[in-house]
C-alpha cells in the first residue's frame, strides 16, 4: 500500500507545558495515509519559514537567525552534520543532490552535497532572499526588495570558475517584499508558470522563462504563503487575516490560455473557501499532497489542519506540535528511480580542487534483462512493439525443417505433373482411335 509522508518543522519555545510532546524536537515526520501517525522526530532544530528541505536520505534545516544548516540522516534519525556558511541563511531549496541557499545579503549559494563543491553568486538582490522555488532546469529567488530572479540551473553548476553568474530574467511587477513562490514542473516554455505572493496584497502568475506577467490576483489582505496544484490547475493562498483562497485557473472563468474570458490582467479575488479558526491564527505554511486533493496548513499555535479540497469542507485538526509550525513538506509516494543516492553529505568547500563524488549505487551495475524491463514497464515496452511490427514486415528465415518440407513438396508436384501428362496423352490417344472407328 502506498503511504504519503510529510515533514513539519517548528520554531520558538513550547507554547504550554505539554508532556505528550517530546522536548527539543524541531522536525516531525508524519504519515498522512492510510492513517495519520508520527514516525520520526529530529531534535535541536529551529527552522523558520522556507528553511526546510527533504530528500530521500536527508533532511536539511537552516536555523533561525543563524548562518548554520543542520543535516539529519533519515534512516538513522540523528543529526549527521552541522554546516556553517559566511552569511545568515533566509531560505533553502533542494533539487536532486544540490542544495540552494538564499542569504540575508541577497546572495545565492549552491552546494553539491555529494562533492562538497560550493558556488556563490554576487549579491543580485538588494535585500535578503526570502523564498526559493526550483525545477530541474530553472531556479527562482524572491526577495524583500520585491524582485524575482530567474536563474539557469546548468549555468549555476558550470565547472568554469571564471564564469559570471547572473539571472536570466528579472520579474519586477510587485511593489513590496515577496513572501512565497511556487513553480510548476512543466518543461514547455509556453505552459510553465510560477506564482508569486507579495506583501502588496497580490499574487502574480508568470511565464517565468519569457519574463511575462500573465495575470495579477488582488486580495483583500497580504498573502503569507501559497501552493500550486501539481497539475497547475489551481492556486491556494493563505492571507494574514486567516482566510484561505482557492483560485481555479481553468474553470468557468478561465484565467489562462486562449479561452480566457477575462479581458483585464488584474482580477479581484474576494471570496475565500475557508478560514482558519481564530484560536490557531493564520496559516504560515501550506502544502498539497501528491494528487492535489488534500491541503495541509501549519499555524502559529502549533496546529496542523487538513482541508479536503474535493468537498471544500471545514478543516480538521491532525496534530498539535505545541510550537509555531513554520514548514510543511511532502515526499512523493512514487520517488523517481536514480542510480545513486548520497549516504553521507560532503561539507562545502570553496576554491579550486579535485572533487570526489561520494554516493552509494542504488541499482545493479549489470544491465536489466529483457524480462525485468518488461515486468517493470507500464504496458508493452516500445522496443518490443517495434520488434513485433518488424517481424511481420520482414520475410521469415528458412530453417532445416522448412527446407526438407519444401523438397518433399517439389517431389510430389513432379509426380502429379507426370500423372497429368500421362492422362493427357491417354485421352488424346483415345480420341484419335474413336475418330478412326467412326
Amino acid at each position: 500500500m502506498l503511504t504519503e509522508t510529510y515533514f513539519a518543522s517548528v520554531t520558538g519555545l513550547p507554547l504550554i507545558n505539554n508532556t505528550v510532546v517530546a522536548k527539543d524536537v524541531g522536525i516531525y515526520e508524519h504519515i498522512l495515509h492510510p492513517s495519520h501517525s508520527t514516525t520520526g522526530t529530529f531534535k535541536k532544530s529551529s527552522a523558520p519559514r522556507n528553511c526546510l528541505a527533504v530528500s530521500d536520505t536527508h533532511v536539511f534545516a537552516a536555523q533561525d537567525e543563524k548562518s548554520t544548516v543542520h543535516i539529519y540522516a533519515r534512516t538513522k534519525g540523528n543529526q549527521e552534520a552541522l554546516v556553517t556558511f559566511p552569511e545568515r541563511i533566509r531560505s533553502i531549496a533542494l533539487q536532486d543532490d544540490v542544495l540552494f541557499l538564499g542569504t540575508n545579503e541577497g546572495r545565492l549559494i549552491v552546494w553539491e552535497v555529494c562533492t562538497g563543491r560550493q558556488v556563490t553568486t554576487p549579491a543580485c538582490h538588494v535585500q535578503g532572499v526570502t523564498c526559493i522555488a526550483v525545477t530541474p532546469y530553472h531556479l527562482l529567488t524572491g526577495s524583500d526588495d520585491s524582485n524575482i530572479h530567474v536563474w539557469s540551473v546548468p549555468r549555476l553548476l558550470e565547472l568554469d570558475s571564471t564564469i559570471e553568474h547572473e539571472p536570466q530574467e528579472t520579474l519586477s511587477n510587485h511593489r513590496a517584499g515577496i513572501t512565497s513562490l511556487a513553480v510548476g514542473q512543466s518543461v514547455n516554455p509556453d505552459t510553465n508558470i510560477c506564482v508569486s505572493g507579495s506583501k502588496d496584497k497580490s499574487c502574480i502568475i508568470w511565464n517565468y522563462q519569457l519574463g511575462i506577467s500573465l495575470r495579477t490576483l488582488l486580495f483583500p489582505s497580504s498573502p503569507l504563503c501559497l501552493s500550486l496544484d501539481p497539475c497547475a490547475r489551481a492556486i491556494y493562498v493563505s492571507s494574514d487575516d486567516g482566510s484561505l483562497f482557492a483560485i481555479d485557473l481553468f474553470e468557468e472563468k478561465t484565467l489562462l490560455g486562449p479561452q480566457s474570458t477575462e479581458s483585464s490582467t488584474a482580477v479581484q479575488v474576494a471570496s475565500a473557501f475557508g478560514a482558519s479558526p481564530e484560536d490557531v491564527g493564520p496559516a504560515s505554511c501550506m502544502a498539497l499532497n501528491y494528487d492535489g486533493t488534500i491541503l495541509l496548513s501549519g499555524h502559529p499555535q502549533g496546529q496542523i489542519l487538513r482541508w479536503d479540497l474535493s468537498s471544500r469542507s471545514d478543516s480538521t485538526e491532525l496534530t498539535n506540535l505545541n510550537a509555531s509550525v513554520t514548514n510543511i513538506a511532502f515526499t512523493s509516494p512514487l520517488p523517481s528511480l536514480r542510480p545513486t543516492k548520497p549516504v553521507t553529505v560532503v561539507k562545502p568547500f570553496m576554491g579550486s580542487r579535485t572533487y570526489n563524488f561520494t554516493a552509494q549505487l542504488d541499482s545493479d551495475i549489470v544491465e536489466d534483462t529483457k524480462f525485468s524491463k518488461m515486468l517493470g514497464s507500464n504496458g508493452i515496452p516500445n522496443d518490443v512493439l517495434e520488434q513485433a511490427i518488424l517481424s511481420f514486415q520482414a520475410p521469415s528465415e528458412d530453417t532445416v525443417g522448412d527446407q526438407e518440407l519444401r523438397k518433399e513438396n517439389e517431389e510430389l508436384w513432379e509426380v502429379i505433373n507426370e500423372q497429368r501428362a500421362l492422362q493427357k496423352k491417354t485421352l488424346q490417344r483415345y480420341l484419335e482411335v474413336k475418330s478412326v472407328n467412326s
